[in-house]
């Protein structure tokens, strides 16, 4: 059965590598905000292409008091797109529509005051929600000679369900390399 996984794997490899149609994009100004974003690309056409990016918070959730971290914890977005340029494959002005589902936490704290012992106290308030979306993003790629890129992409998305935030943003400077 190994042997059977491992032939498959073999190839599904060959056949996505030597394509030139697959994308690996990293998103530089997410991983400065505190997000690290992966995304990968498969051309399904000349003009069109789908693809998942994958954002993971690498700070603590967002904290009220002191202003620090992020709500959001996990971004999973699966996206299609549509380039208008007929000079380059799949680069220049593009639109999206886009799919996430987002994990998002939030630390809230409260202040409870007891008249018959006149005292205070401090109540941490945590909330997690996980929602779904759909959204929208317009965007550029620019594609080198040597199949490095540079993606710049700007949208939003509402976020259905009870969440911390009813909405996600969809924005983006990647650099990338087809293959």
């Amino acid at each position: 059965m190994k042997k059977i996984y491992l032939a498959a794997a073999i190839l599904l490899t060959s056949a996505v590598c030597f394509s030139q149609k697959n994308e690996l994009k990293f998103n530089i100004p997410l991983a400065i905000y505190g997000m690290a974003d992966i995304s990968y690309e498969r051309l399904v056409a000349d003009n069109m292409g789908v693809g998942i990016s994958n954002a993971i918070g690498l700070d603590k959730p967002y904290d009220w008091q002191t202003a620090k971290g992020i709500p959001e914890r996990a971004i999973i977005c699966s996206y299609y797109r549509l380039y208008f340029s007929e000079k380059k494959k799949a680069a220049g002005f593009f639109v999206e529509g886009n799919m996430a589902v987002a994990s998002q936490k939030e630390t809230d704290y409260d202040y409870i005051y007891d008249p018959v012992t006149q005292t205070s106290f401090q109540q941490v308030i945590t909330q997690s929600t996980t929602g779904f979306g759909f959204g929208a993003a317009v965007g550029f790629k620019l594609l080198t000679k040597n199949n490095i890129f540079g993606d710049f992409y700007g949208g939003w998305g509402r976020l259905f369900g009870k969440n911390v935030y009813n909405s996600y943003p969809r924005l983006g400077v990647c650099l990338g390399k087809r293959f």
